[in-house]
């Protein structure tokens, strides 16, 4: 029964399905550099509890744009100026975070949030941005807005919980958030060329092959101190201190 339904709709056919995986895919690989840039904004909040807030409200705004924009993709493509503020959007976060003041080891960290509702913004905002290049190349694999749609609603679902991830992996990797503002870089810089000649775009495989050894540098060192581990000061400071040994006490311990 589900052959000669496949079969009565080609829109729901094997050829549709197989093409959805690597939309998915597409998405989740092109979301890395994505997740991570976001997964550092949220960062800018001190309390674990508001970044889960903020990546879930900041991309339940960026999933409502997505949608937007598959559905207006068409009419989007033919303005070269949406790429270009996307373009500079995206380098101005890079030079935002390279010009933020360094911390012991020389890293740099995104930036800081006084709210919640400041964080959220500039999650979907960046999310945005990103989608203007992963869904153009979407919609240039596929006509079929179905599809589309379905890969952008499990690339944004897949991207929430990469960007959990990346939260607790800045903390543990000391050149992982460097490393992921220099991807997001690529991508801005990728649009912008795209903008200017769109015939000296870089092919798809050499960016992300540049995107996974500039990944492999981010894993390359773990931070030793991870911040929910005590200093060594802290230790010390816990520790009772013991108490003076009285004369009486030790007379007690000579009469035994």
């Amino acid at each position: 029964m589900l052959d000669q339904f496949l079969d009565a709709s080609p829109s729901f056919g094997v050829d549709a399905f197989f093409l959805l995986l690597v939309l998915v895919a597409l998405e989740a690989v092109l979301s890395a550099d994505n997740a991570i840039a976001l997964a550092s904004i949220s960062k800018g909040l001190e309390d674990s509890k508001l970044q889960r807030q903020a990546l879930n409200f900041g991309l339940a705004i960026a999933f409502v744009l997505r949608i937007s924009l598959i559905l207006t993709a068409t009419w989007v493509i033919r303005y070269w100026q949406f790429e270009l503020l996307g373009a500079l959007y995206l380098l101005w976060l890079v030079f935002q975070h390279f010009s933020s003041d360094a911390d012991e080891e020389g890293e740099h960290h995104g930036p800081r949030f006084a709210s919640l509702w400041q964080a959220i913004p500039v999650i979907a905002l960046t999310d945005l941005a990103f989608s203007l290049d992963s869904v153009t190349t979407a919609i240039a694999i596929s006509d079929e807005t179905w599809l589309v749609l379905t890969g952008a609603t499990i690339g944004i679902i897949t991207l929430r919980f990469m960007a959990g991830l990346f939260i607790r992996w800045l903390d543990e990797f000391v050149h992982l958030e460097d490393a992921g503002y220099v991807t997001v870089g690529l991508v801005g810089l990728r649009l912008l060329v795209k903008v200017i000649n769109d015939n000296l775009v870089p092919p798809q495989w050499l960016v992300v092959s540049s995107i996974a050894v500039i990944f492999v540098w981010g894993f390359s060192k773990r931070n030793t101190q991870l911040p929910d581990d005590p200093q060594p000061s802290e230790v010390a400071l816990k520790q009772p201190e013991s108490e003076p040994v009285t004369q009486e006490a030790e007379g007690q311990k000579s009469e035994i």
